[in-house]
Order: C-alpha cells, then sequence, then structure tokens
C-alpha cells in the first residue's frame, strides 16, 4: 500500500515556520504581513477557501482584511478596490477569490494588482519569472505540490513527470516547477490522445483536471508518485479527487489524500508568499 503524503502534517509544520520567522520580522520592523483577500458573490467553495485564509492569517500572525462584494459588484468598482489596496502600506499581498461572477473580466483584475502584492502569483510579470526561474512568489498549489515532493524525501532529476491538465493556476505553472527540478516533463490535456499509455509510463503523476476519480490504477505505474490536486463533490456529497484513491493506492509507492493533501498545502503557500511580500516591502525590492 502506497505511503500517504499528509498535507495536513506538512502544511502545520511550514505554518509553525512562518509563525516563527514572522514573530522575528514583527520585533525586528515593527510590521506584521497583512494580507487582503477579496471575494466578489457568495459561491460556497470561494466562500470556504476565504475563512481558510483568514484563520492561517490568524494562527500566523498576519493582519489580514476581507473584502466581501455582493454579486451585483461592477468591474469598475473591483478595478478601484483593487488600486486603492496596491496604495495601502498595511497590505503586502492581495488576493481576489476566483472565480468572478461572468460579468467581470479576470485577466483586468488580475492584471490590475501591483505584481510586488500578487501574492497568488497570476499576474504575467510573475507568471514570466517562474518560467526563467527568478521568482519572488509561485502560485501556491504548484508550490504546493512541490513541497510534499519534496518533503518525502523524492528526487525529480531524470524522472518522467505527466502533468494531465493545462490550466494557467495548476498545471502549466506545475510543469514548470517540476522542469526546474530537473524532471522530464509531458503535459496532457482534453486533446490529448492515448492518455492512459502516457501516464502509466510516469514516474510522478499530477491529475489536476476536475473530474471526479478519472484515474484509476490502471493509469498508474508501479511505484509512481501519485499526486491528486482534483477536488470534486460526487452525489452524496462525498469530497473525492481526480483519482480514484483505493485502486491508485495499490500500485503507486506515495499518493495524496483527498481532502487532506493538496489542498491544506495551497494556504501554507500562500502564507508563505505573503511574509515574502512583507520583506521584500521593508527591503524595498
Amino acid at each position: 500500500m502506497a505511503k500517504i503524503l499528509d498535507g495536513k502534517a506538512v502544511s502545520q509544520r511550514v505554518k509553525n515556520a512562518l509563525k516563527d520567522e514572522t514573530e522575528k520580522f514583527v520585533e525586528k520592523y515593527g510590521i506584521k504581513p497583512g494580507l487582503a483577500v477579496v471575494i466578489v458573490g457568495d459561491d460556497p467553495a470561494s466562500r470556504v477557501y476565504v475563512n481558510s485564509k483568514k484563520k492561517a492569517c490568524a494562527e500566523i500572525g498576519y493582519y489580514s482584511e476581507e473584502h466581501a462584494l455582493p454579486e451585483s459588484t461592477t468591474e469598475g468598482e473591483l478595478l478601484s478596490l483593487v488600486e486603492k489596496l496596491n496604495g495601502d502600506e498595511k497590505i503586502h499581498g492581495i488576493l481576489v477569490q476566483l472565480p468572478l461572477p461572468k460579468h467581470i473580466n479576470e485577466e483586468k483584475i488580475i492584471n490590475a494588482i501591483n505584481p510586488k502584492k500578487d501574492v497568488d502569483a497570476f499576474h504575467p510579470v510573475n507568471v514570466g519569472k517562474i518560467m526563467i526561474g527568478n521568482f519572488d512568489f509561485l502560485p501556491c498549489t504548484p508550490a504546493g505540490v512541490m513541497e510534499l515532493i519534496n518533503e518525502a524525501g523524492i528526487d525529480l532529476t531524470g524522472k518522467n513527470c505527466v502533468v494531465v491538465g493545462r490550466s494557467n493556476i495548476v498545471g502549466k505553472p506545475q510543469a514548470m516547477l517540476l522542469l526546474h527540478k530537473n524532471a522530464t516533463v509531458t503535459i496532457c490535456h482534453s486533446k490529448t490522445k492515448n492518455i492512459k499509455e502516457i501516464t502509466k509510463n510516469a514516474d510522478v503523476l499530477v491529475a489536476a483536471v476536475g473530474r471526479a476519480q478519472m484515474f484509476d490504477g490502471d493509469y498508474i505505474k508501479d511505484g509512481a508518485v501519485v499526486i491528486d490536486v482534483g477536488m470534486n463533490r460526487l452525489e452524496n456529497k462525498k469530497l473525492v479527487g481526480d483519482v480514484d484513491f483505493e485502486s491508485a493506492a495499490k500500485k503507486a509507492s506515495c499518493i495524496t489524500p483527498v481532502p487532506g493533501g493538496v489542498g491544506p498545502m495551497t494556504i501554507a503557500m500562500l502564507m508563505k508568499n505573503t511574509l515574502t511580500a512583507a520583506k521584500n516591502a521593508v527591503l524595498g525590492k
């Protein structure tokens, strides 16, 4: 049976280290790292994420603000708020919770965030920095995946890594981070032919497609590391990933559970980015 990569335990270790670092930072500079989270509308999943982020800020010792705006908020109003937060010295990180209502252009909002406060690392400036390997921030979910792999003591050099999914939030940056660790990377997506043949050759499989339990044991190479980024709710309300955990765990050497795998790591990496942004602000970077 596969070793479980416990995101709850690893994220707690990361947050404990950040708490110690934050105490020293506050003592030295008299400034608390500040995070502003903006949520538009009342998407239940977004609300859960926002609450988790607030709780993590309180736990580590950050200053946090929540700006909960109604669904009817205009693009112009949201842009005005982002501009105000860009100029607020108490705020080092700005996170606009996605998805936004359909009448608001997400790209325009992301581009309006000061790249130095873009703790989601979605701004084109930060995306470009990740591409060349000279970055301040990493997107939180791919960074969390890398932390789990690192914590498990897995050397990616020369490994055959397959990422299924090509979103700007997970798939593309995930592939780049694996590449930076000297892996050989294949990206699969909805137009890829023979996905099963490709994933069966993966030493490391990262599943990020948003299709419940798509990858069962038949997709997994014996001894592979399986990272499940998916978060899907079945009709019976049970939360599952993109991987069929039971059958995949019989073949994998390491596997992340859902929930309790990648999810908690995403929050921990956001906290890490916020402290980095605060440090950079103090140092005038």
